[in-house]
C-alpha cells in the first residue's frame, strides 16, 4: 500500500501515514504525497476537515527518514537539502491551510512529525503522546518550525525542551503550546465519525464543536513544578552559562538535565540556542524556517550530523564522537557565520 493513504469519509479527508515499521518516518515522496493531497483538498469546497494520523500502534511520526539522509550524497545542495526545503514548505502550508486541519498526535511525535502536526489548527494529544525534539542528540538542531514554537512556550521551557531532547506528555505539550487539547485514544473512532458527519464545507465552528465533544481537560503539567529552576538556568544566551548554572543547582532534576545536555553535539547545542533566540524575533513561522534551512546547510557539511546518526541508527553504539568535543571548543563565529546572511535578509534590523 501507499506510504500515505488518502481516504474520503463524507466531508472528511483522512491522511494516514503508512510506514508503521519505520514509525511512519517521513520520506521525500511522502512529503510530495501530502502536498498533492492538500492540493486536492483546497480545490474541493465540500471538504469540511482534514485529519492527519499515523498507522500502527506506536505513533504519528518519529521524524524524517534520517537513514536516507545519512546515505544521501553529502553535498550542500544535494538530496538532503531538497528534502528539507520541501518539508519546510509543507509545514508552512499546513499552518496556513484554510481548511480545518486536525493532527492526531498519538504515541511518538518527534522531529519532522512535529512539523506536520504542531503547526496544525487543531492538535490533539493523548495519554500515549510522547512529543519530542531530539535533534541535538544526532548532531542536528530542532527544525520544522520548532524555533518558532519553542520561544513562545512559557518562560524558558521551550529552551529546556530543545536542548535536552526530552519528550512531553499531553499535559506538558499543551502547556508548552505544541498541542491544544487532550483526547483519550479510545475516542479516536468517535472523532472520525463526528468529523465525517459534518456537512460539506462546515467550517471551523462546527469542527471545534465536534472536537469539544471528544476532548477532556488536561492534567496539571508536570514541568510546571520545575518552572522556576528552568527559567533560572536557561535564561542565558550562551550554552556555557546554562551548563555552569545547572551544575551549581542541587537536586536530581538539575543533574539529569545537565547530563542530557552534555550528551548532545556541542556544535548543535550552540546553533540550536542561537536559533531559538532568533526565533523570538521572527515575524512569522516562515522566517524561522528560513533560518533553520540556513542551519541545515551548515550542518550537512560538518561531521556531527552523520556521526550522530551513525551512533544512534546505523551502528547503534550510542557513543558519538563529536567534533569539536566540548562547547568551549565551538567557535561562536562559526555559529554566527552559518546564519548571518539569512538572518540579515529575514529581519535586517536585528543584529546577530
Amino acid at each position: 500500500m501507499a506510504d500515505v493513504i488518502v481516504e474520503r469519509l463524507g466531508a472528511l479527508v483522512r491522511l494516514r501515514l503508512n510506514r508503521p515499521e519505520a514509525l511512519n518516518a517521513l520520506t521525500h515522496d511522502m512529503v510530495h504525497d501530502l502536498n498533492a493531497a492538500l492540493d486536492r483538498v483546497e480545490a474541493d469546497p465540500s471538504v469540511a476537515a482534514v485529519l492527519l494520523s499515523g498507522e500502527g500502534e506506536r505513533g504519528l511520526c518519529a521524524g524524517g527518514d534520517i537513514r536516507s539522509l545519512y546515505e544521501a550524497p553529502r553535498e550542500a545542495d544535494g538530496a538532503s537539502m531538497a528534502f528539507w526545503r520541501d518539508e519546510y514548505r509543507l509545514d508552512a502550508r499546513i499552518a496556513r491551510l484554510p481548511v480545518p486541519f486536525i493532527a492526531y498526535m498519538d504515541g511518538l511525535v518527534m522531529g519532522g512529525g512535529i512539523g506536520i502536526s504542531a503547526h496544525a489548527r487543531y492538535r490533539l494529544a493523548t495519554e500515549r503522546s510522547k512529543i519530542a525534539l531530539p535533534e541535538c542528540g544526532i548532531g542536528f538542531v530542532p527544525d520544522v518550525g520548532a524555533t518558532w514554537l519553542l520561544p513562545r512556550a512559557p518562560g524558558e521551557l521551550g529552551t529546556w525542551m530543545g536542548l535536552t531532547g526530552r519528550s512531553l506528555g499531553a499535559a506538558d505539550a499543551i502547556h508548552l503550546g505544541f498541542a491544544d487539547a487532550y483526547m483519550p485514544s479510545d475516542r479516536f473512532g468517535d472523532l472520525i465519525a463526528g468529523l465525517a458527519a459534518l456537512p460539506p464545507g462546515a467550517g471551523h465552528a462546527a469542527v471545534s464543536a465536534t472536537l469539544g465533544a471528544v476532548t477532556l481537560p488536561a492534567e496539571v503539567p508536570p514541568l510546571a513544578a520545575h518552572r522556576a529552576l528552568i527559567d533560572r538556568c536557561f535564561g542565558f544566551d550562551r550554552i556555557e552559562d546554562i551548563l555552569a548554572t545547572l551544575a551549581a543547582e542541587p537536586g536530581e532534576f538539575a543533574a539529569k538535565t545537565l547530563a542530557d545536555i552534555r550528551a548532545k553535539s556541542p556544535t548543535a547545542l550552540k546553533l540550536a540556542l542561537r536559533l531559538a533566540r532568533l526565533g523570538r524575533l521572527a515575524p512569522a513561522l516562515e522566517a524561522a524556517l528560513e533560518l533553520e534551512y540556513a542551519a541545515c546547510r551548515a550542518l550537512v557539511r560538518g561531521p556531527d550530523f552523520y556521526e550522530g546518526i551513525r551512533a544512534q541508527i546505523i551502528d547503534k553504539d550510542r557513543r558519538p564522537a563529536w567534533r569539536p568535543a566540548t562547547v568551549e571548543e565551538v567557535s561562536d563565529h562559526a555559529v554566527f557565520d552559518a546564519l548571518q546572511v539569512t538572518a540579515a535578509r529575514v529581519f535586517p534590523a536585528t543584529p546577530l
